[in-house]
């Protein structure tokens, strides 16, 4: 195996062979949900619900993010045999499944949990297969993070490989999510509720973004200049933070409970009356 430099191509990550489909597909998955939101501004309808604009929207710019984040990443490991191959099929999968949600969308049909004809069940099923293909690899990737030291900053590093964690945990919560779905439209129930109002997206959701917006904190401490153990401790309270909020959105939603509900019931006065701002 032989090590990647990035830096002999003056930082350009999405120059190195293996990042250059991720990141191709990545801009393309983004302006897709860029698109779709002129769609919607056009064509108007809801936000919420099982056949809105907000599918298209949303998993074009997260899917879009994602290839991104993991372009760049594996531009920093050592070369390894199948890596190209893998990184294109990796691209192919979020380009495939972000296809299939804006199918449906156009089609008028719920993209997720939607067994209605046998063509709406094998589409959930082929986005669900390529879903689990692109845990496997994220999974990979992260392992040979920590187990094979890019040569990054100390405090870019801890960023990635949090970010990368934060990653495989949020893609296995969202494949409990599918499977609780499933389960619930068995029993004639909503797919997206745990309990009493639990939300089952809330902790698959919040801390997704984390392989993004960790490694950005080190990237924007550096342009601040700041020193290397300031950057580094910096990195380390934004990493508590997302796994904070990771617990807190876990806690929610196992204990049934919506989103925002224990902070709103703080809000309440015992006997159930609110509590007022004092003028």
């Amino acid at each position: 195996m032989s090590m990647p430099a990035p830096s002999s191509i003056a930082g350009a990550w999405w120059r190195e062979p293996r990042a250059r489909p991720l990141a191709v597909w990545g801009v393309i998955l983004v302006a897709s949900g860029l698109v779709h939101v002129g769609a919607w501004i056009v064509l108007g309808g809801p936000w919420e619900g099982p056949v809105t604009w907000r599918k298209p929207i949303l998993f074009g710019v997260s899917g879009g993010l994602t290839s991104l984040s993991l372009g760049w990443a594996w531009a920093w490991l050592p070369r390894r045999r199948g890596d190209l191959w893998l990184a294109r099929l990796t691209a192919w999968a979020l380009a495939i499944e972000v296809a299939l949600i804006d199918l449906q969308r156009w089609r008028g049909v719920a993209s997720h949990f939607n067994r209605a004809t046998p063509l709406d069940s094998w589409l959930y099923d082929v986005m669900g297969g390529l879903i689990l293909f692109v845990t496997v690899v994220i999974i990979d990737l992260t392992i040979r993070f920590f187990r094979q030291r890019p040569s990054l900053p100390a405090d870019m590093l801890l960023a990635a490989r949090a970010g990368l964690v934060l990653l495989v945990v949020s893609c296995l919560l969202g494949i409990w999510a599918s499977v609780h779905g499933d389960t619930q439209v068995a029993r004639g129930l909503a797919p997206e509720i745990y309990g009493a109002a639990g939300v089952v997206k809330f902790p698959h959701g919040v801390v997704i973004h984390a392989i993004q917006w960790l490694p950005f904190v080190a990237w924007a401490a550096r342009r601040a200049g700041l020193g290397d153990r300031t950057r580094t401790r910096l990195v380390a309270v934004a990493v508590i933070a997302s796994g904070l909020l990771l617990g807190y959105a876990l806690a929610q939603t196992l204990a049934g409970r919506p989103r925002l509900g224990g902070m709103r019931s703080l809000m309440e006065a015992p006997g159930g009356s609110r509590l007022r701002a004092r003028p």
